[in-house]
């Protein structure tokens, strides 16, 4: 497995398509259900370890953030995005994630990364990643 070390900068530019899940429409009545928007926010973690969330956007399915995190990081092994409804009580509501193993990132030579990436269960964040630093085995 490949590890990482080094300078990560990322950032979330937007996401499209997102949806919200059958738990986030439970207090949900009516017609409104089709329609519902998100109050969304995506968490960002290297390894487990929480590095930053974006600003919440209101009531969008395909909020727009430009949000920049710049972090070190020491024997990286992957990156998840996940992205959060900003519920009004109680927990905030999982919507959809998505993970990056830094080998794949690094597979190629290449130190920028600049795509959209699929997230489970539905929808896509785009994203921009650069590395400055060493990968090994």
């Amino acid at each position: 497995m490949v590890v990482f070390n080094g300078l990560l900068k990322i950032k979330i530019c937007e996401a499209l398509d997102l949806k919200p899940t059958a738990w986030s429409l439970r207090h949900a009545v009516g017609p409104k259900t089709q329609t519902f928007l998100l109050d969304t926010y995506i968490a960002l973690n290297v390894d487990d370890f929480r590095v930053g969330q974006t600003s919440t956007k209101q009531k969008t399915n395909s909020p727009v953030w430009h949000d920049e995190f710049v972090t070190e990081v020491h024997d990286g092994r992957k990156i998840e995005l996940s992205v959060f409804h900003d519920a009004p009580i109680g927990y905030d509501d999982f919507v959809a994630n998505c993970t990056i193993q830094f080998e794949e990132l690094l597979h190629n030579d290449s130190k920028h990364f600049e795509d959209w990436i699929d997230l489970e269960p539905e929808g896509k964040v785009y994203v921009i990643i650069d590395l400055s630093g060493s990968s090994s085995e």
